[in-house]
């Protein structure tokens, strides 16, 4: 099965941002374009805001003047369902509600030849339940763009439980033939990126709840130290609070409110008072003319030791002792087993964070980084009861490799740690009930998210027990299940016990 000839005519059917988007993907790749929309009038403002945005790239060398008029010439509005009639892929972008989609595509198929592809473009309904109704279901589809649709390079192509295998291809390759990068899923809540995504807000969320950080520690410590592009904060602001808590809540009850996804009472205030993000001049942070964003909390100078003492494998926290050795700090290696240590000249201890909370007085847990070498952050951890001194000694050392330190509460697994963890917990889950395969998983969240790593590549990084084992650890802190390792991580992280012979 190819992709859709050239000559075939597409409908978008809903004229918002993301109808008028995918539209011009369509036109830009080749097709006659139809617009339509049930409020008079929107579908030629939407071709004419069409007709701009092709203005725009001819003015950034991106289509010539000939390419622009040909586009313009095969982008038409139109003024019923009817002239969608010899259509050969419809795609709708309407309001998130499943009765009104199914009665759109319902009038559609008593325009459309059987053989026309209808797709949905919903982000949080059930591509099952949305072509439920249809007489001809088999050729129904998802096919999920993300915002901005002519920019961002990933399409989800979801199948629904009738979806014929040959419709669900065709559209995988149209969307190819239109220079996007589409992964298949089957019709699972949140679907790959909305699914295994909810960690990295949930996690930021769950932090700051616990009054272990403010919102632009967690954000400057997810950026500075995760390699992430955005922080939790800045980026639902930038979604929108709205917008994002709907995603979750919809996920959430999808799953029959199963815990790993539960909402936030944080996030919900924050709806309830308005407080939408950037659309609304107010979110986590304050966008109104004049107003100041508050800065992450920076630990002040503090002397870095003399020596430390490395003492086992620091496994991903590895590249630390050749830092250090740079720093000009001696570093003097001891056998020892199990998890490395840094050993400070006093005693004190310093760990890469495990799940648990650090409990002792002589220990500082420091969190995950993506790349320690070019890490610009660190964020540190210790119980309320710490040795006066240790945390500053651990400071200083963090210093001396160049890093700004954010010293956070002792909550299990930190930041960085538990929101990898999770994600890729989920990753694995979803693998193991069939929604997509490894590499779908790991395209989705690079290209949809704009992730460091995919979830699988993290996984190979860290090590094939350390998410189940850390994320253990936080369940015995944390016994509401949210943060229990699913059963594809346990399985996977015992086959790799039983290949190194480890008891599991």
């Amino acid at each position: 099965m190819t992709a859709l000839d050239l000559s075939s005519p597409v409908a978008v059917v809903g004229t918002g941002t993301m109808g008028q988007g995918i539209a011009q993907v369509a036109l830009v790749a080749g097709h006659p374009v139809r617009l339509y929309d049930a409020v008079d009038g929107r579908a030629r403002e939407a071709a004419d805001a069409i007709g701009a945005r092709l203005d725009r790239l001819v003015e950034k060398d991106r289509l010539t003047g000939a390419e622009r008029d040909a586009a313009r010439a095969r982008l038409t509005s139109a003024g019923s369902l009817d002239a969608l009639a010899d259509c050969a892929l419809v795609v709708e972008a309407v309001v998130e509600r499943l009765d009104v989609k199914q009665e759109l595509f319902r009038a559609l198929e008593d325009v459309v030849g059987d053989d026309c592809l209808l797709a949905t473009n919903t982000s949080s309904l059930s591509v099952t339940a949305v072509g439920g109704a249809l007489r001809v279901p088999g050729r129904f589809v998802g096919l999920h763009f993300f915002n901005p649709a002519p920019l961002l390079p990933l399409v989800e192509v979801v199948s629904g439980f009738a979806t014929d295998p040959a419709s669900a291809t065709r559209a995988y390759e149209t969307a190819r033939a239109w220079g996007k990068t589409p992964v298949t899923c089957a019709d699972t809540p949140g679907f790959v990126v909305n699914r295994v995504a909810r960690p990295f807000y949930a996690e930021a969320l769950a932090v700051h709840e616990l009054r272990a950080a403010d919102p632009a520690t967690i954000d400057a410590v997810l950026r500075e130290s995760g390699g992430f592009r955005m922080g939790a904060f800045e980026l639902t602001d930038l979604i929108g609070q709205d917008v994002n808590e709907s995603v979750t809540h919809s996920v959430w009850q999808a799953f029959f409110q199963d815990v790993r996804f539960t909402p936030s009472l944080a996030q919900r205030r924050l709806v309830e008072s308005g407080r939408l993000g950037r659309k609304s001049g107010q979110g986590w942070y304050d966008y109104r003319d004049g107003a100041e964003r508050p800065g992450p909390h920076t630990a002040p100078p503090a002397e870095a030791p003399a020596y430390v003492v490395v003492e086992g494998d620091p496994g991903p926290a590895a590249e630390l002792v050749g830092l250090i050795r740079e720093a000009g700090v001696e570093v003097r290696p001891e056998d020892g087993y199990g998890a490395g240590r840094i050993v400070l000249p006093d005693g004190g201890t310093l760990c890469l964070t495990d799940g648990g909370l650090p409990g002792s007085e002589d220990l500082v847990h420091f969190d995950l980084a993506l790349d320690y070498r070019a890490a610009t952050r660190i964020a540190l951890s210790a119980s309320a009861g710490v040795r006066p001194g240790l945390l500053s000694g651990a400071t200083g050392l963090f210093q001396a490799l160049g890093k700004k330190v954010s010293v956070v509460g002792d909550v299990p697994g930190m930041i960085v740690a538990r929101t990898v963890a999770r994600i890729i917990d989920l990753a694995f889950d979803a693998v193991a009930r069939g929604v997509a395969t490894p590499e779908d998983v790991d395209t989705a969240m690079r290209l949809g998210v704009n992730y460091p790593l995919g979830p699988f590549e993290w996984n190979r990084r860290l090590g094939d027990t350390w998410a189940r084992d850390l994320l253990s650890h936080i369940h015995e802190w944390e016994p509401s299940g949210r943060c229990a390792p699913s059963l594809a991580l346990h399985r996977h992280a015992a086959a790799a016990d039983a290949r190194e012979g480890t008891p599991s």
